[in-house]
């Protein structure tokens, strides 16, 4: 009895995030079914291998586009995300803590990811134009991928890898929301920015808010996807309308979903291809 939630952002094609969105979850299974006694003590092992099995496959089919991967899986008051590339997924817990569930995989962002692949051989630099200055973000080369880790991308050497971070809390019986978004809504928006513009909003209503917030600044430029998930304490169970919140204080009012039939909810269909 969990749940499962998976947001995918493919780059140079959209092969490499289908193939991911049809195979993962399945990988998955297969590595921790074998131990469901205790399969949240595995379940952190079971998704790097998952993950890793899930790449080398694809690159045996010769695709050679590439996707990032953000994976949450929930299972009572147990949130375990595993994360390759920039999506991000963060979640604010009933008492206002603030807990960063996966990592940003882009070099501009990440200095110790500049450090291992450097290590590796490989070269992180700007693209350098011909007989002009050097423009835009860091990339690996060969190559030109600005992310450090990656499901795909057969292309760009052994330096980027398929290792997800991984990253597992408990929270309390009290609950909490989680945001899960693709880059084109971190690039504009802050996590508290994103907090602030959906609290008080049931799940997928607060999705399309925090969507709306991040293409205002600039209009639809990147992929641009947001899953919102509230997890529910058992004695929020009854409807009321959205309030505002009057501090961290008031993130309890808006859980107010059935949770045992209705705990989740998800709103904005993927985008596969930038």
């Amino acid at each position: 009895s969990c749940h499962a939630f998976l947001l995918f952002d493919g780059h140079h094609g959209s092969g490499a995030a289908i193939y991911a969105k049809s195979n993962l979850l399945n990988n998955v299974l297969r590595a921790v079914l074998p131990r469901r006694d205790d399969w949240l003590a595995v379940l952190p092992r079971s998704l790097v291998a998952a993950f890793v099995k899930t790449d080398k496959d694809l690159q045996a089919a010769a695709e050679s586009s590439g996707t990032t991967v953000t994976f949450v899986i929930i299972d009572e008051w147990v949130v375990t995300v595993a994360s390759v590339g920039d999506s991000r997924c963060i979640l604010e817990s009933a008492d206002g803590s603030l807990y960063h569930l996966s990592a940003d995989h882009r070099f501009d962002s990440n200095r110790d990811e500049v450090e291992r692949v450097t290590a590796w051989g490989s070269k992180v630099g700007q693209l350098n134009v011909v007989g002009g200055p050097e423009v835009g973000p860091l990339r690996c080369w060969p190559g030109g991928l600005c992310l450090s880790r990656s499901i795909g991308e057969m292309y760009v050497g052994e330096c980027i890898i398929p290792v997800p971070h991984v990253k597992q809390v408990k929270l309390s019986h009290a609950g909490g929301r989680i945001i899960i978004a693709s880059d084109g809504v971190w690039d504009d928006l802050t996590f508290e920015m994103a907090l602030e513009c959906s609290r008080g909003y049931p799940s997928d209503i607060a999705a399309n808010r925090i969507v709306n917030e991040a293409i205002l600044p600039r209009g639809l430029r990147d992929d641009t996807t947001c899953i919102v998930v509230d997890i529910l304490p058992p004695e929020k169970l009854a409807p009321s309308p959205p309030t505002k919140w009057q501090g961290k204080t008031v993130l309890n009012n808006m859980f107010r979903v059935d949770l045992k039939n209705n705990m989740f909810h998800q709103k904005n269909q993927m985008h596969l291809l930038n």
